[in-house]
């Protein structure tokens, strides 16, 4: 498992090169929930999401040969974002494979980062297939999204924030999709506080680690189109760490309908002021929803705002989106 030690050194190794992102109050879900909520920000983050902390502190940690070679990475879009933006930053040469389930306006932003994008199947599992034969031909240093220590300890740095931001709080509500940002997040929050309860937070549809945590292994599960796009994807038959962070670390797992997503991007628009994707909605989805019981003060993690716009638009002016039908 990877520890407190790991986490501070990632923190010290990625400082200067992103934000903290701030932290504030919500009295509209405070009411709805009935304890006092705060909504951790970080889709005000440099690249629109968390996962430029992972992806830099990894960059950070290549040697020599791995950066002559390059990195490549699957991502249902944030990651491949982030990984784009810090090897860019890195002098490092970058491609990302995708599925087509990936939102077009995540592959553009990809691009506008410098990386190339590689279109391979419909599902993450069929765009790892190519990743890995890039690794095996072209000696690239494979970086995934969220299966890797150095991914797991960057994305770690956010539980350190979200303590020193609100050391009071009993609850933390965290998106869970392949584990790494909520493993990291996770460690980062018991080493401090060994009482706070984590809850993850996934969708219905397809939710690749919840399936897996009640099969009590890593099974195959499939995906399926989402509101909650980067949250789709499963964690690998052959995990090696993040599924057994989550199940030790892990207090209980909320799965959130796509009608209730939707809700929760509008109540992010109209009462919090923010744009907000379908994956970072999902804590907001379950406060709302009433299906996390809550005790105490609470941060809900917004962890992305990579949405399409039109699609932003359409839902925010109440239109009852399946994507499953786009």
């Amino acid at each position: 498992m990877i520890g407190l030690s790991e986490i501070e050194a990632a923190r010290a190794r990625i400082a200067g090169r992103l934000q903290s992102t701030p932290v504030v109050h919500s009295p509209s879900l405070s009411e709805i929930g009935g304890e006092e909520i705060h909504l951790k920000l970080e889709h005000l983050q440099t690249t629109g999401s968390f996962k430029l902390r992972g992806a830099t502190n990894a960059v950070l940690k290549l040697n020599d040969e791995q950066r002559h070679h390059g990195v490549v990475g699957a991502s249902t879009g944030n990651h491949g974002r982030g990984l784009a933006y810090a090897a860019r930053e890195a002098g490092v040469k970058c491609i990302i494979c995708m599925s087509s389930l990936v939102p077009q306006n995540k592959v553009d932003g990809i691009k506008a980062q410098g990386a190339e994008v590689r279109i391979i199947g419909t599902s993450q599992d069929d765009a790892q297939v190519e990743v890995e034969n890039l690794v095996a031909k072209d000696g690239m240093t494979m970086l995934p999204p969220f299966d890797h220590p150095d991914i797991i300890a960057g994305q770690g740095t956010l539980g350190l924030e979200l303590y020193e931001q609100m050391p009071e709080a009993e609850t933390a509500l965290v998106q869970l999709s392949g584990g790494g940002l909520i493993s990291g997040v996770a460690a980062a929050l018991k080493a401090r506080n060994p009482r706070i309860r984590v809850i993850g937070i996934s969708m219905e549809r397809g939710a690749a680690m919840y399936e897996c945590l009640k099969a009590g292994e890593p099974i195959h599960v499939e995906e399926i189109p989402t509101l909650a796009d980067s949250l789709g994807g499963g964690i690998g038959l052959d995990n090696r760490y993040t599924f057994a962070m989550v199940r030790e670390l892990v207090d209980d797992v909320v799965l959130v309908s796509e009608t209730e997503i939707a809700q929760a991007i509008r109540h992010g628009y109209w009462q919090e002021r923010q744009i907000i994707e379908g994956s970072g909605s999902v804590g907001i989805a379950a406060v709302m929803s009433g299906k996390v019981k809550l005790t105490g003060p609470t941060i809900v993690l917004v962890s992305g705002g990579n949405i399409d716009m039109e699609l932003h638009h359409r839902i925010i002016s109440g239109e009852d989106v399946d994507v499953t039908k786009e």
